[in-house]
């Protein structure tokens, strides 16, 4: 459910007609629903809570960085999930404490685990041995602990897209299954790592629960491996990933089910369960408004091209990913057509030979389900518009993004002397 209405022949987000913010901030441009972001967090929370006796949800903060939605987040009393120095910066702008933030991601940079050790950060997820070493040269040098988890690859396939899959011996996330009760001993030797649990994430928009059950049953494995050693492991990351609908009536998983396969698995372990959902919290929370520029007689099918472009909305360019495309104010008549951008490239596309509403110059429509993965992974690419982003509440709105224009990046470059 979401709170994307039309009323009147008018598309809404909550009590918002799109074509006023549309007019008043440009196109495109991303538009989320508070309301909807509220209740897919609740419901979500709700779900694992009512059963499991301890849990941690940490937001996947890279799924939509927005100050604003961490901040709702944030009330309804999420944590975070970080990947990059800069998103834990955003992590603590939002309100949300050092000590609720896991930081996650193979790549951490010395300086970004220095800063996050002093800041006091609630888990490192660790990627590798070498990382864990690392670490705890870092915190015994200035006589501190930090708190980790081990993030095992445990050579699941999640039945999702290559490019988003996470859980495969071939991919770079985690430490080897079968290694990893050797290594999470010797790091548990370490004065400076207070090594409290295991960590695992086999991919995104997973669209079935199976894999996500084989995962943790060999987690639950890994644990007792573990704790047969006599070491203590009181907390088992079990990532996020969980899909939601992208296509009108596509029935997926939802956070009960989910929450109901955690509940079987972990019964007997006794430890806090922790979550790092995404996009199934802000997927539907957002959309992607955009304004016909002209409709172009194509050979199969008339080409639609519109404003917003795959520097706006990349995942059909990046992932062949599927979004409903709307208008806001829908005749009834619908047609075959091509809807592609006006980058100058040929992957600048986001539906070819789709059944779509009628649309024609200058009319509004929208990409469904935009608030995950969307903005996050804008870019300016053919010295584009870095795309802005409003947050509705009930009948009042905001600009929570501005639109970063060509010529304030222009600014930012500089010629040398030698070349004037």
């Amino acid at each position: 459910m979401d709170h994307f209405d039309y009323k009147a022949g008018v598309l809404h987000a909550e009590d918002v007609p799109l074509p006023e913010i549309a007019d008043a901030v440009g196109t495109p441009v991303y538009v989320y629903s508070r309301a909807t972001l509220t209740r897919h967090a609740r419901v979500f929370r709700d779900a694992l809570k009512a059963r499991l006796p301890r849990v941690h949800i940490a937001f996947a903060v890279k799924a939509n960085p927005n100050l604003a939605v961490l901040k709702v987040l944030a009330s309804e009393g999420y944590g975070a999930d970080v990947v990059s120095g800069g998103e834990f910066e955003r992590a603590l702008a939002a309100g949300i404490p050092a000590w609720d933030v896991v930081f996650s991601g193979v790549g951490k940079t010395t300086a970004e685990l220095i800063r996050a050790l002093e800041a006091g950060l609630g888990q490192f997820n660790l990627e590798s041995e070498e990382e864990g070493h690392e670490l705890a040269d870092l915190a015994e040098a200035r006589g501190l602990t930090a708190t980790c988890a081990l993030r095992v690859n445990p050579d699941i396939d999640a039945g999702t897209h290559a490019k988003i899959s996470t859980g495969k011996a071939e991919n770079k996330f985690g430490v080897p299954y079968d290694r990893a009760a050797d290594m999470f001993a010797r790091l548990a030797a370490r004065p400076g790592l207070a090594m409290r649990g295991l960590a695992a994430h086999i991919g995104s928009q997973i669209t079935t629960l199976e894999p996500s059950r084989a995962a943790f049953t060999r987690m639950g494995e890994l644990m007792r491996t573990i704790r047969s050693q006599g070491l203590s492991l009181t907390h088992m990351d079990l990532g996020g990933g969980l899909g939601v609908p992208y296509k009108l009536g596509e029935q997926l998983p939802g956070p009960e089910e989910y929450a109901g396969v955690v509940a079987e698995v972990t019964a007997d372990w006794d430890v806090t369960v922790m979550f790092e959902p995404g996009r199934v919290i802000v997927g539907n929370s957002g959309v992607l408004v955009t304004r016909v520029i002209r409709v172009k007689p194509g050979v199969t099918a008339p080409f639609v091209v519109i404003d917003a472009a795959m520097n706006d909305l990349v995942r059909p360019a990046m992932y062949d990913a599927w979004h409903d495309f709307l208008a806001v104010r829908p005749t009834g008549e619908q047609a075959v057509a091509n809807i592609v951008g006006p980058i100058c490239e040929s992957s600048d596309t986001f539906a070819m030979g789709r059944q779509v509403d009628t649309v024609r110059a200058g009319d509004l429509a929208v990409f469904r389900t935009a608030g995950a993965y969307g903005a996050t992974m804008a870019n300016t690419y053919n010295s584009r518009a870095l795309v802005p982003e409003v947050m509705v509440d009930g009948s009042r709105w905001a600009v929570v993004a501005e639109r970063i224009e060509p010529s304030t990046i222009l600014a930012a470059e500089h010629v040398p002397e030698w070349l004037d």
